[in-house]
């Protein structure tokens, strides 16, 4: 027993000693511009401050947004998916790791055989009846003498920190697209509140028509014309309610609820524009779960060129045997019963048709193709903040055209119809005048909508508050609370 154990601690302190075959991994580098191109020469002093990092939608004021959005990370079923594949990933780790230990088994057998012949323990007919058994420990193992084994686990550790990165991205994903609907519905309710007003306007301007037709001094044909375009309006102010219910409808499936349990009442106030920090370029590494899936990603295929290489290199491995086997003479715990072995086996490929040369080739292709997936991650990355920020300054620019179009628009249709009145123009420069004033007002109101939905858009592409430092696998695997 001495001799076997000591045999199998030297084994071990062997195999702890021993390489991993295999690059070590090292991040690829990535070119980062010094700055936005949209904001040449400006770093904001203070990137964290004018938006709270996790909760991000608070800055947008607006109720319905605070208390839906936390339960996107808790009841969204896309979310809910991406847990579960989390989990799994981090199963996985335990699974790898276990091969770095001995397997042990117990083993025991009985059995009973008859036999002739004379004896003091005879059974029917004469014959004797003897019972013999055995109860064995066993143990064997396999040394991780290369590293194979602790490249696999290094390989699943990466594979589960990339599905954690994974799940952080789904989840701000969806809240990004309950922000954007939520916007769309309370645009939806504006331009509900201009269509009504405008619906107002133009029945009471339908009224006084009326009134001078009947009176003669205007002809038929322009009681027609305002009854036109008030039907018109009244169409378009119906038609929104198919797309309300279709906002209001996403948002309920985006919180795990079924439609008609969400009642979701008409608002008059918009969300407000924050103004969101940018930072720093090199800072999207850190803040981006898409771009830590890609560089986990990249990692779990270096690890996996060890594992290959690893295939090269002949394996050993060690098994034990102790217990005690009974023979029809002597109680099953004799010491004369004691029986134990201590075996180890080598073996090595030789030859196999180049498959461990393909394996090995296979696995450094795929790793470069991380390396680049990871590169042009990172690129559309820069690319997508590029957007939302060129979007929001030129939207900044037409908004405040609009407002001074509006502003005229309005101005316009007052003295239309006061000329109108007068008898000075006909019907149609007071059609034109006030399809031209809610043109401008819904025009005003879509591109308000498109500055709210960059800086949702802007908010997500920079990582809504995310950092890398939240995975949480970095010194050994354990689960986050969900």
């Amino acid at each position: 027993m001495k001799i076997h154990r000591a045999s199998l601690s030297l084994a071990i302190a062997f195999a702890l000693g021993g390489c991993a075959v295999g690059p070590n991994y090292q991040r690829p580098q990535v070119a980062v511009p010094a700055h936005y191109k949209e904001l040449p020469g400006w770093t904001q002093a203070t990137p964290a401050a004018a938006i709270p990092k996790g909760d991000w939608w608070t800055a947008f004021g607006d109720p319905l947004l605070d208390e839906l959005e936390p339960q996107v990370a808790v009841s969204n079923q896309t979310v809910a998916q991406s847990y579960a594949n989390y989990q799994a990933a981090l199963a996985e780790i335990k699974v790898a790791r276990s091969a770095l230990f001995p397997t042990i088994g117990l083993s025991g057998s009985v059995a009973r055989q008859r036999g002739g012949g004379a004896s003091s323990r005879l059974g029917v007919g004469g014959q004797s009846v003897a019972s013999a058994g055995s109860v064995e420990g066993d143990v064997s193992w396999v040394p991780d003498l290369w590293g194979g084994v602790r490249r696999s686990v290094e390989e699943n550790k990466a594979n589960a920190q990339a599905s954690e990165a994974t799940l952080a991205n789904v989840t701000l994903s969806e809240q990004i697209t309950l922000a954007s609907t939520v916007i769309q519905l309370r645009i939806t309710d504006a331009n509900v509140d201009l269509l009504r007003k405008t619906v107002d306007a133009y029945r009471e301007y339908l009224r006084v028509v009326a009134d001078q037709d009947a009176a003669g001094t205007v002809p038929p044909s322009d009681v027609i014309s305002a009854r036109v375009q008030l039907k018109n309006a009244q169409a378009s102010l119906i038609a929104l309610g198919v797309a309300r219910a279709r906002y209001a409808h996403a948002i309920a499936v985006l919180v795990g609820k079924n439609p008609e349990a969400l009642d979701i009442p008409h608002s008059t106030a918009l969300p407000s524009l924050p103004t969101v920090p940018v930072g720093v370029p090199s800072t999207l590494l850190q803040r981006r779960p898409d771009i830590a899936i890609a560089e986990r990603q990249m990692a779990a295929q270096n690890a996996a060129i060890g594992v290959a290489v690893a295939a090269y290199y002949p394996s050993l491995s060690l098994s034990a045997t102790d217990g005690f086997s009974q023979s029809p003479l002597a109680g099953l715990l004799n010491v004369a019963n004691y029986v134990w072995s201590l075996g180890a086996d080598v073996g090595a490929t030789l030859f196999e048709g180049g498959a461990r040369h393909g394996r090995v080739a296979a696995a450094r292709a795929e790793y470069d193709a991380a390396v680049a997936n990871y590169r042009g991650t990172v690129l559309s990355a820069f690319a997508n903040v590029e957007d939302d920020l060129s979007g929001l300054r030129i939207l900044a620019r037409q908004a405040a055209v609009l407002d001074d179009a509006v502003r005229d628009a309005t101005r316009a249709t007052e003295i239309a119809r006061n000329e109108y009145a007068a008898g000075t123009v006909d019907f149609t420069t007071v059609a034109t005048a006030q399809a031209t004033q809610l043109n401008d007002e819904q025009t005003a109101l879509n591109v308000h909508q498109q500055r709210l939905l960059d800086t949702v858009s802007l908010i997500g592409n920079l990582g809504g508050g995310w950092s890398a430092e939240d995975l949480t696998l970095a010194s050994g695997a354990r689960a986050t609370g969900h």
